[in-house]
């Protein structure tokens, strides 16, 4: 089974999916209000994708061309924020990670893009809370 991998970002008011590579001839892209609706477009546009490029002869490995894939989304850290609006706060994830809340929320709306290290603080962060939430009897 093939890998594709997408990208999932904050772009203002929506999320917004890309991905490019060597396994597909081109880019496929999608916007949606919700982190579940713009899986599910990038998928539809995705195998849209795949179809034009059956139809114009492009070279695609089988699992490609047979629907034999599985999508990957990884999302970028201003996405990862914004799809705990409501369930975490700004406060909590500083807390938890260290990170002033202005800087995550920085972070959040794209103003700045964090270090490897800072990603894997917050990710290490919302993963402490999780696991306190878990703990809970």
């Amino acid at each position: 089974m093939e890998k594709v991998k997408a990208t999932i970002s904050w772009c203002e008011k929506n999320y917004c999916a890309t991905s490019v590579g060597d396994i597909i001839n081109g880019v496929v892209l999608s916007t949606n209000k919700t982190l579940e609706g713009v899986k599910r477009s990038f998928a539809e546009a995705f195998r849209f994708h795949i179809e034009g490029c059956i139809k114009d002869n492009d070279r695609l490995s089988d699992d490609i061309r047979t629907g034999n894939y599985e999508i990957e989304f990884m999302m970028d850290t201003s996405a990862l924020l914004h799809s705990l609006d409501g369930v975490l706060t700004r406060s909590a994830i500083a807390r938890a990670t260290g990170i002033n809340e202005r800087q995550l929320g920085h972070y959040a709306s794209g103003i700045r893009t964090p270090r490897p290290q800072q990603r894997e603080r917050i990710i290490n962060g919302i993963h402490a809370i999780s696991r306190e939430l878990v703990a809970v009897v």
